[in-house]
């Protein structure tokens, strides 16, 4: 998968990713309404708002980015009808030939870590095999060690998929734990050397492992401490735009060939038209467009 994602940026000239994680705000009013009237205000509603609202992001930004991540928690709470956006975004946006990061930020026992590994690995019935969830790639949480990590590496080689590990996320809070001093450095230093031994694992052919990191764009120093410390992991980094960075704020976290990261833009890029009035409701997917290469721009000096 890392290779895949690779070349993707690189034919893109972009190592922007698209957070298709819209609240039920973020939907222009006339398709809320529109769903409403022929659905009713049902979960089923709110899930084809959901899936015309993405299909039309991904068909605005398709061919300028290399990849799009969903926040699994944004269709969960709808259920059922949630859940089938989910995938139905997913299916769109495999046409449009990107690349799919699920963010669901799992973490579990080794049992309960082997099922969520269908994510990846998908599931048997009786001999006959279904990739349910058509994810390049997850995000998860590492606090419960190697346990929680080790059933997803097989689909890592079998399937050619990837994992982004937690190690310093953008949110304000995270560093009540992730900065805690252990034997003299950061837990989240910890968890980066711990995500280095494990990525040695799964390597890609292009000196990266299958198994990335997340790391915030909010705490630049300690990013491009990170590459420092990480030279072969990938990057998933969050918190640009909304939360305030910038290109300027991640120029450390590529590698000296200006690859090693990819990073994410949701807000700033989905709800684009709600900043920028000049295009309305009606032309959403056009204020995203604008909004990514804006993005592209302020980052394509890496150096």
């Amino acid at each position: 998968m890392i290779d895949r994602l690779m070349q993707k940026i690189d034919q893109c000239r972009n190592p922007t990713v698209v957070g298709l994680d819209p609240t039920y705000e973020m939907i222009p009013y006339g398709i809320r309404m529109e769903m409403i009237e022929k659905y009713g205000k049902t979960t089923r509603a709110v899930s084809k708002m959901l899936l015309c609202f993405n299909k039309a992001i991904i068909e605005g930004v398709g061919d300028l980015v290399p990849a799009v991540k969903l926040q699994i928690a944004m269709y969960e709470q709808y259920g059922l009808e949630g859940i089938r956006a989910y995938l139905e975004t997913i299916v769109a946006a495999k046409k449009k030939g990107l690349i799919i990061i699920g963010d669901i930020k799992r973490g579990d026992i080794a049992s309960t870590a082997a099922a969520y590994a269908s994510h990846l690995g998908g599931v048997t019935i009786e001999g006959t095999h279904f990739d349910i969830w058509n994810e390049d790639a997850v995000t998860l949480n590492p606090y419960l060690g190697f346990d929680s990590i080790e059933p997803f590496l097989p689909y890592c080689t079998e399937f050619d998929k990837g994992l982004f590990l937690l190690v310093k996320t953008s949110n304000p809070s995270g560093g009540e734990i992730q900065d805690l001093i252990a034997d003299g450095v950061p837990v989240y230093e910890h968890t980066a050397r711990l995500v280095s031994q494990w990525g040695r694992l799964v390597m890609g052919d292009n000196g990266y492992s299958k198994i990335g990191a997340v790391v915030g764009a909010t705490y630049g120093e300690q990013g491009k401490s990170l590459r420092e410390k990480m030279p072969h992991t990938f990057f998933l980094v969050p918190g640009y735009g909304a939360q305030g960075a910038s290109g300027n704020d991640i120029r450390g976290y590529f590698d000296r060939d200006g690859r090693g990261c990819i990073v994410n833009s949701s807000r700033g890029i989905i709800a684009a038209y709600q900043k920028d009035k000049k295009y309305g409701a009606h032309n959403f997917a056009e204020a995203a467009r604008e909004a990514v290469l804006t993005m592209k721009k302020d980052l394509e000096d890496k150096g």
